[in-house]
């Protein structure tokens, strides 16, 4: 039970993150999703500058 919808919203944004970002995952091979996509994407995806 949570005391206001504030305390609500902080431990659903904490567990979303855990979860999108800690959490290892089997299908990751135990690696953390945002390890996963690290590893996956190495080279930047953004443009190079135009000159």
């Amino acid at each position: 039970a949570f005391t206001d919808e504030r305390e609500a919203r902080l431990t659903t944004f904490r567990w979303m993150h855990r979860y999108n970002t800690v959490r290892r995952h089997s299908r990751l091979g135990q690696q953390p999703p945002i390890t996963y996509e690290k590893n996956t994407r190495p080279t930047p995806a953004t443009l190079a500058p135009a000159a």
